[in-house]
């Protein structure tokens, strides 16, 4: 069976199960209540990601977050849509198919200014394969796939 296939069928499987009714539209599921599982979503445009500190936090979408410094505390602040997971951090590619997954943020990629999650480096690469076909396909399933 061919790995891509493998991989589809996979996702498709276990994301009914981790998908619930009604879903946030912040994912939080890795660090209770906190979006892009505690990183600097900051961070990743910079293109080396790293932890947030407690120390700087801040509220947006019913989900705290945290940062690696002030700076860039106040830069999502700013702007918190330019620099939040898209899909609100679920795995992009899952919604591509039509389906909710968990989002793991050392599984990433930044495309046209936007950050992208995926369930992990291998579903990644499959994401990596076609982006732009993929982000066309979840943008008509989020976000609606969250009721």
């Amino acid at each position: 069976m061919h790995r891509r296939s493998v991989l589809t069928g996979f996702l498709l499987l276990i994301a009914p199960a981790l998908a619930v009714a009604a879903e946030p539209e912040i994912f939080t599921g890795l660090v209770p209540g906190v979006g892009a599982g505690g990183y600097d979503a900051v961070s990743y445009f910079s293109g080396k990601p790293a932890k947030g500190d407690a120390k700087y936090s801040t509220t947006w979408k019913n989900a705290t977050w945290q940062f690696s410094s002030a700076d860039n505390l106040k830069a999502f602040e700013a702007a918190p849509e330019k620099y939040a997971p898209q899909y609100g951090g679920y795995c992009a590619y899952a919604l591509s198919k039509g389906a909710l997954a968990k989002g793991d943020p050392e599984a990433w990629t930044v495309h046209d200014g936007k950050l992208f999650l995926n369930f992990s480096k291998s579903v990644r690469d499959t994401w990596s394969a076609d982006i732009p076909g993929n982000i066309t396909a979840a943008n008509t399933h989020w976000p609606k796939v969250l009721k």
